[in-house]
């Protein structure tokens, strides 16, 4: 496991104006980044550091932990994981945790799959999963991480059918030949502007992904094989990702 304490964090930050710092929790696999520990962690550097709550949808107390994590701990977003929680995405208890988000204009960002365990389960890892949440809840903003991999093509057209939801490419520049296949097809589609910049921190940095991303069409030199438009990566690294979140 690579470090991924906060001062190795805040020096891997150079790179980016703001970066968002992720809490988790689950009960189903007892793992725990705690949301005050991220909440002590960004107030530190306030200007630079975004904190999001990690909630478990299935605790009783997950409705109140969203309020008290936006009001007492300042934190602005929430994480969850439906594979690595063991709850459909909407499943009712989430679905209150998402009636919360949307009343205090807390964006969520959807783990559907990241660094799975043995016990993850895959049946609830599905993006397409989350179109009856965005039909639900249509002003909740939703961030699908690492574009739902390995079902991208589920995220692009959730991408396509709701003006808020978004989809990140953070575990994805790691795999360039995955991450162009999905980029061509968001371009193709006509949903690369709903693309966000991720760097899947510690597995990988932002520098590292920053440069694969500006690359990635070096896999097509020599080829009749499709390119992304230099301008449509550096929209994806450009983006003004706080404001399309509500963050801004």
């Amino acid at each position: 496991m690579p470090a991924a304490d906060p001062e190795h964090h805040w020096t891997q930050s150079g790179t980016v104006d703001k970066s968002i710092v992720l809490g988790f929790k689950s009960r189903y696999l007892r793992a725990e980044i705690p949301n005050r520990f991220v909440s002590e962690y960004v107030s530190r550097n306030p200007e630079k550091l975004i904190g999001f709550a990690g909630i478990d949808p299935t605790e009783p107390s997950a409705r109140a932990e969203v309020r008290t994590a936006k009001i007492d701990l300042r934190l602005r977003g929430v994480t969850i994981s439906p594979a690595n929680q063991d709850f459909h995405p909407s499943d009712s208890r989430a679905m209150k945790v998402y009636e919360e988000c949307e009343d205090l204009s807390m964006p969520i960002l959807v783990h559907p799959v990241g660094q799975f365990t043995e016990q993850s389960k895959l049946e609830f890892a599905r993006p397409y999963l989350f179109d009856e949440v965005a039909r639900t809840f249509p002003k909740l903003r939703v961030v699908i991480a690492q574009m739902g991999q390995p079902w991208v093509d589920e995220t692009i057209v959730l991408l396509g059918k709701h003006p808020n939801v978004f989809a990140d490419v953070s575990g994805l520049l790691s795999r360039p030949w995955q991450a162009y296949n999905a980029l061509i097809s968001a371009y193709q589609y006509g949903v690369i502007d709903k693309l966000l910049f991720g760097s899947d921190f510690p597995y990988t940095s932002a520098t590292d992904c920053i440069e694969t991303l500006y690359s990635m069409n070096q896999l097509a030199q020599g080829t009749n094989l499709p390119v992304v438009p230099r301008e449509a990566l550096r929209g994806i690294v450009e983006r003004d990702t706080l404001n399309l979140l509500g963050l801004g």
